[in-house]
């Protein structure tokens, strides 16, 4: 029925000729269904409605707009925009700074701000950031960063060492060890700055899938393309979750509201760019310990391509199930190969080829 208000086919109709729609029809819809599109023309300030979210809620593949609406009955979401709102706390303040920072659609954005509630807290990304890199760092070996100098670098059961490959918790646990406290620092910053309101917005599972599989691409992508070298450092998780987000700011440019969002790009590709180049620098500077060279750069590559297609599908898809996404599934498969292939290429490339490895440390 839709689709006689929409003869450009441009995918929307006016909130009006929506309405006339309701009225007409509105008897023979489920009395929830028809409530659920009451509200979504009711808090649309665009002047227009998407034909997608009424196929959605068609088919019952609602939007967290669609199933806040019919689990609060007769509420209707609030007409104004956000930014026109007065009179806010700070916790209230940084709740809406959050959701022009991260989401590009304003029915969205109210239902995430009307309906946030800190619970549970951002504790994945905190909890990384804190406890793995601080606390063990800091009390278990007692320095909070081990420079790639320090007696001790090699010589722990963290870092990822190619001689030591077939330790399988090697290629997660690099995380928590870190070349410098540059390295470090900026880790940290980009991790808090970008991946507790993230983590706000889709929740720690998604979040956390994107870290993990970023820092999991990131070890494997230094063992096909960088067989000698170790890896050290969150840089992998980082990059994907910075990249996903920077990603969908680009895709959804138009409709997002943040403020300065140029400048903020800006100043995260310039900390990116930096870590990366440094990285660079260090890779192919005479190492400190020959013949063992420097941390590989190839785990910020890693991230990069995790945060730009799991990434970047994971966090668009806020309003509708990742298992009804042919992308996600497309990208999952890719990686899944990535991940296979480079198993069977760390148990037997390294014998074929007869590389000349640094001893185990």
């Amino acid at each position: 029925l839709l689709s006689q208000f929409d003869p450009d086919n441009t995918g929307y109709i006016s909130t009006e000729k929506f309405r006339s729609l309701l009225q007409r029809h509105g008897s023979e819809l489920d009395p929830h269904k028809l409530e659920v599109l009451l509200a979504l023309a009711d808090s649309n300030s665009e002047g227009r409605i998407c034909y997608q979210d009424f196929v959605n809620l068609m088919s019952n593949k609602r939007s967290n707009s669609f199933r806040q609406a019919i689990l609060q009955g007769n509420r209707r979401l609030c007409s104004k925009a956000l930014l026109e709102e007065t009179g806010l706390s700070l916790s209230q303040r940084l709740i809406r700074h959050v959701a022009y920072e991260t989401l590009p659609r304003e029915i969205d954005r109210k239902w995430y701000y009307d309906s946030y509630t800190c619970c549970p807290p951002p504790w994945f990304m905190i909890t990384i950031t804190l406890v793995a890199f601080f606390l063990y760092n800091g009390v278990v070996l007692d320095r909070f960063v081990l420079q790639v100098s320090h007696p001790l670098y090699l010589k722990n059961a963290l870092l990822y060492h190619p001689q030591l490959r077939a330790q399988a918790w090697r290629y997660l646990t690099y995380i928590f060890m870190h070349a410098g406290i540059e390295h470090l620092g900026l880790n940290v910053v980009l991790q808090l700055l970008v991946g507790v309101p993230l983590e706000m917005v889709h929740g720690a599972a998604r979040i956390s899938f994107v870290y993990v599989a970023g820092v999991v691409a990131g070890s494997l992508a230094v063992s096909v393309a960088d067989m000698r070298a170790p890896v050290v450092g969150s840089s992998g998780g980082v990059y994907a979750l910075v990249s996903a987000h920077l990603a969908n700011i680009v895709m959804n440019w138009s409709g997002m509201k943040c403020q300065f969002k140029l400048l903020r790009m800006a100043v995260a590709l310039i900390c990116m760019s930096f870590e990366f180049g440094r990285a660079v620098w260090l890779r192919f500077h005479p190492s400190a310990y020959p013949p063992c060279p420097h941390p590989s750069f190839m785990a910020h590559l890693g991230g990069v391509m995790v945060g730009i297609t799991l990434g970047v599908v994971i966090l668009r898809n806020y309003e509708q199930r990742l298992q009804d996404q042919t992308l996600w599934w497309i990208f999952l498969s890719i990686y899944v190969i990535f991940v296979l292939f480079a198993i069977f290429w760390n148990i037997f490339a390294y014998s074929l080829l007869d590389l000349k490895l640094p001893p185990p440390p």
